[in-house]
């Protein structure tokens, strides 16, 4: 393991952008450190990438243990440049089992917050590091199918920006990734969606905003004039809109099942 090689902990790397991010940054030069929940599938991405990487199991269900098992990984790597916080978890909920939404908030905020705490700790006193969070456009208003996964975004961004502004004049960054529709297990099965990108087209805007050293940054970067203006419709257009399309969404399924 090279002691100057550039390096990577990527929270949440059995799939979709995680996956994408790990084979993306390992073919960049760095050293991956690869993290979460199936240690089966962890073993299984580190045979396929194409440079040297770490693996260990991680689950944000219990973030004490989390933070124990981050600080053994990032001993053993023997130091971080870079953190990113991809791991994430998704309900459909129309029926409000509350079991779903615990779950959500178990992982989508006290698991992040776990992760960013203890990476922005490390970073000080190191000095230099940039921790990156994968947020989403879901962020911006609420869902009533999804009540709490739209909320944890929500969480996310904004303590994104305490982080920022808690670490401005240093030279420690974090960048909030906001991404639309990524063709992932998360969406798959869902009508009405438009702009799918890859993964890998994921995973390639989001390094080039890590080089570019962003703040922020929509993925693909239309989506952020879109949620301007969805921001701004009044509440009544917006629940009756959303009421129409899962009305339009529940006959479509009814008829495909």
């Amino acid at each position: 393991m090279k002691k100057n090689k550039k390096k990577t902990i990527i929270i949440g790397t059995g799939s979709g952008i995680g996956r994408a991010l790990a084979f993306k940054l390992s073919g960049e030069g760095y050293l991956v450190g690869l993290t979460g929940r199936n240690p089966e599938k962890l073993k299984a991405l580190q045979a396929e990438l194409p440079g040297e990487s770490v693996a260990r199991p991680l689950d944000l269900r219990d973030p004490r243990e989390a933070i124990h098992s981050l600080g053994n990984l990032i001993m053993y790597m023997q130091g971080m440049d870079l953190m990113i916080i991809n791991a994430g978890v998704l309900f459909r909920n129309e029926e409000l089992v509350w079991a779903k939404e615990e779950e959500t908030v178990k992982v989508n905020v006290a698991g992040f917050a776990a992760m960013a705490n203890s990476a922005v700790h490390y970073f000080q006193k190191q000095k230099s590091g940039t921790l990156v969070g994968i947020s989403s456009v879901a962020g911006h208003r609420g869902s009533g199918r999804s009540p709490a996964y739209n909320a944890s975004k929500a969480f996310m961004i904004n303590y994104m920006e305490g982080l920022r502004q808690k670490l401005f004049g240093t030279a420690i960054r974090v960048i909030d990734v906001r991404p639309g529709f990524v063709d992932t297990d998360m969406i798959r099965g869902n009508r009405g969606l438009f702009g799918v990108i890859s993964p890998e087209q994921a995973a390639d805007q989001i390094f080039r905003a890590i080089r570019k050293g962003k703040k922020k940054v929509y993925v693909p970067g239309w989506w952020g004039p879109l949620t301007y203006c969805f921001r701004k419709l009044p509440e009544w257009i917006y629940h009756s809109g959303y009421k129409k399309y899962l009305s339009w969404d529940t006959r479509v399924r009814a008829r495909r099942s």
